[in-house]
């Protein structure tokens, strides 16, 4: 995907949009409705059991957000959970945070 500088600039505000006009939002594969890798599922699964509501952006029918984010946030893989602007980790971070009880007081602070 070859984009021109203002491009990736604009691809990158509209990502740090998102992560400000979201608490909490997850960038995934398809959607928590119906997640297109196991991964997803998991990070899905992992937040569904917090109880808390999340904004979700789908990077397959995003591929410019797919692109660009890993860059953005030194992260090379997908999910990507970020709460409250920080990035919080992938699918094996949020997982085990879930197993030691830290990931639902974490989401659940936002207020």
């Amino acid at each position: 995907m070859n984009m021109t500088q203002q491009e990736i600039q604009t691809i990158e505000q509209k990502i740090k949009d998102q992560i400000a006009q979201n608490p909490i939002i997850l960038y995934m594969k398809g959607t928590p409705r119906q997640p297109h890798c196991g991964f997803s599922a998991q990070a899905i699964k992992c937040l569904s059991e917090c109880g808390v509501e999340f904004a979700s952006v789908d990077v397959l029918t995003n591929p410019e957000i797919r692109a660009i984010l890993p860059k953005m946030a030194n992260w090379p893989t997908f999910p990507q959970l970020w709460v409250k602007g920080e990035l919080v980790g992938g699918c094996d971070i949020l997982t085990e945070m879930h197993a030691k009880g830290e990931l639902a007081p974490l989401v659940k602070s936002i207020n």
